[in-house]
């Protein structure tokens, strides 16, 4: 029972650094001794006295234990030892030697004899301890491949054969619920090779594929990038899906927190890992230079952009974080993470409204920021057609109060999150983002102008849906197929572009450092993704069979919604910039004084909840604004609408 519990511990929490160290010094000892016997066998054995002997076994018993101390070779587990680890061991043994002669030196003691005994001394003292890791490493591995068969240990191929698949081994090497057993391949002329001692399992087709699977017990595919899933999606994975067969994933860069990586590393891929495409380069060695040291302001920072925001602010070496968001638990909940995860974090919570002109004014007057990030708005579009007022005095009247204290607090630069819905808006929630938009942009024309003074630049950015987001139709279909459906989809050719929120953050921080201000910058999005493609696909990675486990049923769009998003990167409605995947969005500039006036008049609208008059004159400040499947038609078959009528 004893021995079955030192081996477990050696299994799970590796064995003691002192255990080592008096190992190591044993068998160097050990060396040390034998070392002396050709000395006697191949010169006069005379020269050898006991004196000699006993001086030779204390000189070797202190100098090894200053040289692994010095060296620290006891600090090595012992089943990750390296080449670079067995080199430090050899210097360590060549120290000790020469501490030996230095001390046996002075005493007239050193002869052919001595000379050979410390030669022998190193090469055997090598040869010892790298056989004892050997043994430690055999015992380890027999120990846990038996452990793992009674624990029925899934059997696992790494895809690829690059080095970040074979760098993902190690993961594996202490999963009590995984086993590397080779890696998966297509490329031919890997076949019958090994990597890391791992066979290489080369396929051609599914045939083979059953094969392999079939021949070894097969469980889980690990893929060690994002990349490699989203290549094999129709091909690897899809043959996982129709097997039974688990998809493993490797955590991404977006995944590693403050430098180390989550203690659940290897989860199943998901969703959200097929719809990517290759991500926009950013440079982010000059966006760490731009804010560090910089005392910057999150607005809906407890929300799903606003939180990312703030958690690749943090590792920016920034001098304060400030967070303002009006939702009490998120914004709870984001504290407790971010003292968790960066405790050398000078951060700030704030619950308020950018609606409260106060409560902003007692922010920017208390932190002085000289960097805000504005994302508090109401996002969604069905919500905010039923709800049209809040939606003006959140998303224009707010972003308003922000863009007036940037300015009055001499802020560096504000940066407005909008949105794709912004372009040509079929609902309520793009016009009051293309409002807020034009109210920032006019504001920072004007200081250009000479018309107001202030230094103060405005950036917008635009992007389309977020992976993940709060209320988003991802969540909304895991939830959905959990339940066991239906899985509610509005139309069969509804589509939308995605991407992952750490990148949109990223973009927006890119934006950040290399606009000149007062523009509007659009992220080439890729392709878009039709809605009930990806729910078959959710579907698929469930293990489910669409129209035997689960059905699909189409709902009808909602009041506002598009078929189609507009495509934010065309060359038509862009200007290109220094980077081939960001683009300058060409609109029609707004007097400043004329746009005030519209953010003063449909501000007093919301607060009186004058849905009709404001609704109208939102479509007479942006013409383009032309609802669909809404109340709101009517005013668009009205010309527009008077607001006096």
């Amino acid at each position: 029972m004893s021995k079955r519990l030192s081996l477990s511990k050696y299994v799970t929490e590796f064995l003691s650094p002192k255990i080592i160290f008096a190992i190591d010094l044993s068998f160097s000892l050990l060396a040390s001794g034998i070392a002396l016997f050709p000395g006697l066998f191949l010169f006069d054995p005379s020269n050898i006295t006991l004196a000699v002997a006993v001086t030779w076994m204390c000189g070797s018993l202190v100098f090894s234990f200053f040289s692994m101390l010095l060296f620290r070779t006891y600090k090595v587990i012992v089943r990750h030892t390296t080449l670079r680890d067995m080199a430090n061991y050899v210097i360590a043994f060549i120290v000790k030697d020469l501490l030996i002669l230095s001390l046996m030196w002075p005493l007239g003691w050193v002869d052919a004899s001595i000379i050979v005994a410390l030669v022998v001394d190193v090469i055997l003292s090598v040869f010892l301890i790298i056989c004892i890791r050997i043994f430690m490493v055999q015992v380890f591995d027999s120990y846990r491949t038996r452990k793992g068969e009674f624990n029925n240990q899934q059997r696992v191929l790494v895809f690829g054969t690059s080095d970040k698949s074979v760098s993902s081994i190690t993961r594996f090497q202490n999963s009590s619920h995984y086993k590397v057993v080779g890696f998966l391949s297509s490329n031919r002329h890997e076949r019958n090779l090994k990597l890391s001692e791992y066979p290489v399992f080369v396929y051609n087709d599914d045939e083979e594929l059953k094969k392999i699977a079939k021949s070894i017990s097969l469980n889980a595919i690990l893929f060690s990038t994002e990349a490699d899933a989203q290549k094999e999606q129709n091909g690897l994975i899809s043959f996982c899906l129709k097997n039974n067969i688990k998809t493993l994933i490797s955590p991404s860069v977006d995944e590693v927190i403050g430098g180390r990586f989550m203690k659940s590393r290897i989860r199943e891929v998901k969703i959200e890992d097929l719809l990517g495409r290759s991500e926009i380069k950013i440079s982010m060695d000059a966006i760490k230079d731009y804010f560090k040291g910089k005392v910057v302001l999150v607005t809906g920072a407890a929300g799903s952009i606003g939180s990312e925001l703030c958690r690749q602010l943090a590792g920016f070496g920034i001098k304060q974080l400030i967070l303002f968001d009006n939702a009490e638990t998120p914004m709870h909940n984001l504290r407790l993470e971010l003292e968790a995860r960066f405790p050398m974090l000078d951060f700030v919570p704030v619950i308020g409204s950018v609606r409260h002109v106060p409560r902003l004014d007692y922010v920017f007057r208390t932190w002085k920021p000289q960097v805000v990030f504005h994302a508090a708005a109401y996002k969604h579009v069905p919500l905010m057609e039923e709800n049209p007022c809040e939606a003006v005095f959140a998303n224009v009247y707010g972003s308003r109060n922000v863009a007036d204290k940037s300015l009055e607090y001499n802020v560096e630069m504000m940066v407005m999150i909008s949105t794709d819905k912004a372009v040509n808006p079929t609902n309520i929630m793009g016009c009051s983002k293309r409002l807020a938009e034009i109210y920032v942009q006019s504001l920072g024309l004007a200081i250009e102008q000479g018309k107001i003074k202030g230094n103060t630049k405005f950036v917008t950015t635009r992007f389309g849906n977020v992976l993940g987001s709060n209320g988003s139709v991802i969540p909304r279909f895991r939830e959905q197929i959990q339940n066991g459906g239906p899985v509610t989809v509005t139309h069969p050719d509804i589509t939308r572009f995605f991407m992952t929120i750490p990148e949109a953050c990223r973009l927006v921080m890119e934006a950040a450092t290399m606009s000149d201000g007062n523009q509007i910058f659009v992220f080439d999005m890729g392709e878009s993704v039709k809605i009930a493609d990806l729910a078959k696909r959710m579907i698929k990675l469930a293990g489910l069979k669409l129209g035997e486990d689960i059905e699909i049923e189409y709902t009808g769009l909602r009041p506002g919604e598009k078929l189609y998003e507009e495509v934010l990167a065309n060359s038509e409605d862009t200007e290109p910039t220094s980077h081939d995947r960001i683009r300058i969005a060409k609109v029609r500039q707004y007097d400043y004084e004329d746009a005030a006036k519209a953010c003063d008049e449909l501000a007093a609208l919301s607060k009186q909840v004058r849905i009709s008059e404001m609704v109208q004159l939102m479509k007479k400040i942006v013409p383009e604004f032309k609802s669909k499947n809404s109340i709101f038609e009517m005013y668009d078959k009205m010309g527009g609408g008077n607001i006096n009528s």
